[in-house]
């Protein structure tokens, strides 16, 4: 299982503490699949500052060919956290020199070397994914809680595998997976925070709960469910099995500090 993640990583800071956590949804993608046995390789910009380097070893140690990771002059992307009881509260965002990401040809080149690409909405990946699609590659793409954003139209044909986060199951989102998938994906998915998961495949709409679990952070739980959902895509598991196993890496996640 081969897997290339694209885009946007920065260093969650803990306003609280100040401890600074590397992350961003195309990094904590890869770094789950290389936990769940897959073979990863993670494209990006850093800074030339201290957090550039953080980063990059960071990942590194995790498994994951950080050597598509380009340091550009300026500052590594940082978020600013704040912990309200046991959720996340997300401040300030600096991307850095990821404002500009781009990638090469050499580097599309490089992610066609792939089984499937995965990125985010503020990867700044988007318009590559169309020539992702006709090299062969499935994709995927977490449109977070954007769910009014120009993309989820536009950008919707070209990804197999979309995720959404929302609240609750409700006829409001069983109306937007439903549109998603007749553009052209092949499952569409929302995550629901404590309600759970749901997924529409065209033919019907597929449900799971969460465990009970001592929650430590939220940090990163998004990001694993779709880690694990799409491991499990990948190995041919049904979709309620993907939803479960997706639902199974979101629970150790927020069992500590920061996404990994």
């Amino acid at each position: 299982m081969r897997i290339v993640t694209i885009g946007d990583n920065c260093m969650d800071v803990y306003q609280a503490s100040g401890k600074a956590y590397p992350g961003g949804n195309p990094v904590n993608v890869a770094v789950y699949l290389t936990e769940l046995g897959a073979q990863t390789a993670y494209i990006g910009w850093v800074g030339t500052d201290m957090y550039g380097e953080i980063m990059i070893r960071a990942i590194k140690d995790k498994g994951v060919d950080t050597s598509r990771i380009s340091k550009k002059a300026g500052k590594t992307a940082v978020t600013q956290v704040e912990m309200i009881g046991n959720d996340r509260k997300f401040g300030d965002y600096d991307e850095g020199v990821m404002a500009q990401f781009s990638l090469t040809p050499e580097e599309i080149s490089f992610a066609g070397n792939y089984q499937l690409v995965h990125s985010g909405i503020w990867g700044h990946a988007d318009k590559y994914f169309a020539a992702f699609k006709e090299k062969g590659l499935v994709t995927s793409f977490d449109f977070s809680d954007q769910l009014g954003d120009e993309l989820v139209q536009t950008l919707t044909p070209h990804v197999d595998y979309p995720f959404f986060s929302y609240t609750r199951d409700d006829d409001y989102i069983r109306r937007l997976l439903t549109e998603v998938k007749q553009r052209g994906s092949q499952i569409a998915v929302a995550t629901l925070g404590e309600n759970g998961s749901l997924a529409y495949d065209g033919e019907r709409f597929y449900t799971c709960g969460v465990g009970k679990v001592n929650v430590a952070d939220t940090m990163g739980a998004g990001d694993s469910f779709i880690a694990g959902f799409i491991h499990g895509r990948l190995n041919g598991l049904r979709v309620e099995a993907c939803l479960e196993q997706g639902a199974s890496t979101a629970a150790k996640t927020i069992g500590y500090f920061g996404a990994w």
